[in-house]
């Protein structure tokens, strides 16, 4: 593998600078940018144009999963790499669907980042051992054949995006200069949440993120 370009995407700042020293250490590979959220980190990838975005799923402002969904769609041909805490089918699947290449564990990062990147850069999907049992065709076509309808796929990125900041107990107006729309704007969002989701108020909002993953 040649020179390499890659973005960090974590709020652990301690995690961060590990995962640096452990790519880093592979001749020609560079970490351009660290990114301590998710609206950051669509940002670095949208300008910087990395080959690989690893990025943790938990992440403030904006969700890994939301992150990797709205950088596959504007930047193609940066690959996304998600690194988690979670096995969970769920979590897995989510990652997937949004676009990203591969999974890997937090607790085998060490020994797996390296292999993992180099797989996600040349266009190839990588799982942690733990994860790679879980039938994700099989879930995904079992899902469908039973018509099963994930009431979050009803929502626009916009209102997913409002979703975790209303999670994150942020206020309209703050939502409003967070995503650089009117308050207005933002109480529209939150009924259609509420709306879609089948959900009567925030409390029921931030279980609902919770029970998701989309908040930790």
């Amino acid at each position: 593998m040649g020179d390499l370009r890659i973005l960090l995407g974590d709020d652990h700042a301690i995690l961060r600078q590990g995962l640096r020293k452990i790519l880093e250490d592979r001749r020609g590979w560079t970490v351009v940018a660290e990114s301590a959220n998710g609206r950051d980190v669509v940002r670095d990838a949208l300008a910087l144009q990395p080959d690989v975005a690893v990025l943790d799923v938990a992440m403030p402002l904006l969700n890994g999963i939301e992150a990797t969904r709205q950088i596959v769609r504007r930047a193609p041909d940066v690959k996304v790499l998600v690194l988690s805490m979670h096995s969970d089918e769920a979590y897995v699947m989510q990652a997937m669907q949004a676009g990203a290449k591969g999974y890997v564990l937090k607790e085998s990062a060490a020994a797996e980042l390296l292999d993992a990147v180099a797989a996600v850069a040349a266009g190839k999907a990588f799982f942690s051992p733990a994860v790679a049992e879980l039938m994700l065709d099989d879930y995904v076509r079992t899902r469908a054949n039973k018509g099963i309808v994930d009431r979050y796929d009803l929502l626009s990125e916009r209102e997913r995006e409002v979703l975790q900041l209303v999670a994150e107990g942020l206020s309209s107006k703050q939502i409003a200069d967070v995503l650089s729309i009117s308050p207005a704007t933002v109480e529209t969002h939150r009924t259609h949440v509420l709306q879609k989701l089948a959900l009567r108020n925030t409390a029921e909002v931030v279980l609902f993120a919770a029970r998701r993953g989309i908040i930790s």
